[in-house]
């Protein structure tokens, strides 16, 4: 009896020690856990406050984001440029379509009523066949001024709306960008012809007694529309890289646009 009351002493002594170390264990790691959830709370906090926030994704600078959105945009001119430099690229296009010039609206309504019709609708193919010949000379004006193009601050444009960098480039390249551009329309517009097309038209509807002489400035028209049909294309690529990674064909794009999801 006095043997078995020293076991069950030894016994309770033992898991008294054993139940001290456990609960021991157990507060270090409590105390270990609320560390880690404490560091993390004040990573999330700097990160709310300076922008930045840790993820798997490695951490961007600046440059590379301007690189990025720099990139973007040079892939998408080559894909807007090489859609709308196909055949009906912009004519049969309702988005980029050229239509009669506004300016003029008075004398097609004229030349209507007076059986122009098939002329008038030769003309206007006349437009953006001259505007998809002029786009296969397109990517080469745009690159350079996106390459030229001097950005700031990208991750302003980079967390901006879907088409934030093609509004970026229209602002700042626009005017230089029509200027290097007008050649090549001009070009363009020669290859195809459109001043045969429209001469009869013009002809026509300045002998009328009465009517304001009509001579729009076709080149400076088939300019800026062209330029702006395309720049609807680029921000449709754009806002498709920046949703889709399969649109991210570089490991630059990727790191750029994959660090928003």
């Amino acid at each position: 009896m006095k043997y078995l009351s020293i076991l069950v002493t030894i016994f309770a002594l033992n898991t008294s020690g054993l139940m001290a170390q456990t609960l021991n264990d157990i507060w270090n790691q409590t105390k270990e856990a609320a560390k880690e959830e404490g560091k993390k709370l004040e990573e999330q906090a700097v990160g709310a406050v300076t922008g930045n926030t840790t993820s798997t994704t490695p951490a961007l600078t600046n440059d590379e984001v301007i690189k990025g959105l720099k990139e973007a945009l040079t892939v998408g001119t080559n894909n807007s440029s090489a859609v709308a430099a196909k055949l009906d690229g912009f004519n049969k296009n309702p988005k980029i379509y050229i239509p009669w010039p506004a300016e003029a609206q008075a004398m097609k309504d004229k030349l209507m009523k007076m059986g122009f019709q098939k002329k008038i609708a030769d003309f206007e193919t006349s437009l953006n066949r001259a505007a998809e010949e002029a786009a296969k000379k397109a990517s080469p004006v745009f690159v350079d001024a996106i390459t030229g193009m001097s950005i700031s601050d990208g991750f302003a444009i980079l967390k901006g709306n879907d088409t934030a960098a093609t509004h970026y480039l229209r602002q700042q390249t626009y005017a230089p960008l029509k200027e290097k551009f007008t050649p090549v329309v001009k070009e363009a517009i020669a290859k195809v012809n459109v001043t045969a097309y429209w001469k009869p038209l013009v002809t026509a509807y300045n002998k009328l007694p009465g009517v304001k002489k009509q001579n729009p400035d076709l080149n400076a028209y088939v300019t800026g529309k062209a330029i702006n049909g395309l720049m609807l294309l680029i921000a449709d690529e754009e806002a498709k890289i920046r949703k889709d990674p399969v649109a991210q064909v570089t490991d630059l794009l990727k790191k750029v646009f994959g660090s928003k999801k």
